[in-house]
């Protein structure tokens, strides 16, 4: 018998592999556009959640594109990056106090400013871009709020080829692949997660009630020209990686933080093992093929 979970954000990059990884022990209610919910109607979300017999949620919908975010910010509270990250999170919290649900939310480490050697889960936030504010307002909405909350952080997941969208890895494969040049920021650190590994230790959340906030990312932090080289040859491409700076790859767009390596030991504490980079690679190479 699956376990019932409101959840949002199932038609994206990460909902949904973690659908079709957890169908078989989660059944799982679309909030979305799709069946006619917009979370940024609270009375739409209210109404849903009084209607289902789940106990928990996944909130995972999100405005995630950074530079459109940044975009968003001139029109504050009526943008969009701040209706959904921010207004629908709101609802979603006062609609589980309502209702006695217990809420997952999915973050990012864009709560950061990327001025440290690395980030655990008991380091102040600082957003220095406009997507990186909403979701941490979203924390600060679910975190003041009356209700059970799990927060998770994840930073740049990635996947097997699919056909919602390509991930940054998939991305790089594809320009790569046509013998192209492509570009390796020498000054900035991050920590890729592979996207099975959220779905499995989810599992584990979902089930049992662990609130606080955890850092859900991969066992390894590197400069992104590291990662477009192990890229590179774990895939026996042969691109020229051409060194670029942050300053000079980003002018124009949205400010990026510089350093964001998470540490992920306190869900290790809680015996969820999470991949490193080159192993991740090696996982989505054999699902591909």
């Amino acid at each position: 018998m699956t376990t019932p979970v409101l959840a949002t954000g199932l038609s994206g990059l990460v909902g949904t592999r973690i659908r079709d990884l957890l169908a078989g022990r989660f059944d799982f209610e679309d909030l979305s556009l799709t069946t006619n919910i917009n979370i940024t109607d609270s009375s739409q979300v209210q109404e849903a959640f009084e209607n289902s017999k789940a106990q928990v949620v996944l909130h995972m919908a999100a405005k995630t594109d950074v530079d459109a975010c940044e975009d968003d910010k001139q029109f504050g509270e009526e943008g969009g990056a701040w209706q959904v990250n921010v207004l629908g999170t709101e609802n979603i919290a006062f609609a589980a106090g309502n209702t006695g649900k217990r809420i997952i939310y999915i973050s990012t480490d864009f709560v950061f400013d990327g001025t440290k050697e690395f980030y655990s889960e008991n380091d102040k936030p600082n957003p220095v871009s406009w997507y990186g504010y909403t979701k941490f307002l979203g924390e600060q909405k679910l975190l003041e709020s009356d209700v059970d909350v799990t927060i998770l952080r994840i930073s740049y997941p990635y996947r097997n080829r699919n056909n919602v969208r390509n991930d940054f890895v998939h991305r790089l494969i594809d320009v790569m692949a046509k013998d192209k040049k492509v570009y390796g920021l020498t000054d900035h650190i991050f920590t890729p997660t592979f996207i099975d590994d959220i779905a499995k230790a989810l599992a584990d959340f979902l089930t049992r009630n662990l609130p606080g906030i955890y850092h859900l990312v991969g066992s390894s932090s590197l400069p992104t020209i590291e990662a477009v080289k192990l890229i590179r040859d774990t895939y026996h491409l042969k691109a020229e990686i051409i060194p670029i700076d942050r300053k000079t790859y980003f002018k124009d767009r949205a400010f990026r933080p510089f350093k964001l390596a998470l540490k992920n030991d306190k869900i290790q504490k809680l015996g969820l093992k999470m991949l490193t980079f080159k192993q991740g690679l090696k996982e989505i190479k054999i699902q591909d093929s």
